[in-house]
């Protein structure tokens, strides 16, 4: 698992956009450090970031974006898979797989990813082509 994270990385995590990212910064909502100009945030950063209820609900919205936007795209030029993975883990379990698939989506531009810390756990919604989802699932299961 990585020590620190980008911005953009933190993005994929949460779903948020990076000015979003950046106004929680801001407000002070979002503690990170910035290295060589660049923000990075550590995996405690994000852990106190998602366990805020303001931002779980603005994440949770965009997580039902992802699958309404599967389910309503009905003409999708190549096989496609959408997977919603729950995990009855801790946090600090829950910030590991996030940060996980966050690591293996971020080598793939065909894949979207949402992670949703829950009451019980994680919520990890994983789209794209039907083979990356695959492939991700695969190294998941296998490491």
């Amino acid at each position: 698992m990585k020590e620190q994270y980008n911005i953009n990385e933190l993005a994929m995590i949460t779903s948020l956009t990076t000015r979003t990212l950046r106004n929680h910064l801001r407000q002070g909502t979002l503690t990170g450090e910035k290295v060589d100009g660049a923000w990075v945030f550590t995996p405690e950063d994000i852990d106190a970031f998602m366990a805020q209820p303001a931002v779980r609900r603005s994440i949770h919205a965009n997580h039902s974006a992802v699958v309404f936007d599967f389910l309503a795209d009905t003409m999708k030029p190549q096989n496609q898979s959408c997977v919603i993975l729950d995990f009855a883990v801790s946090v600090v379990e829950g910030t590991q797989i996030s940060l996980f698939f966050c690591e293996q989506a971020s080598h793939s531009t065909d894949i979207e990813l949402r992670c949703q810390q829950t009451r019980s756990g994680l919520r990890v919604i994983l789209s794209g082509g039907e083979q990356q989802v695959s492939d991700i699932l695969k190294r998941y299961y296998e490491r």
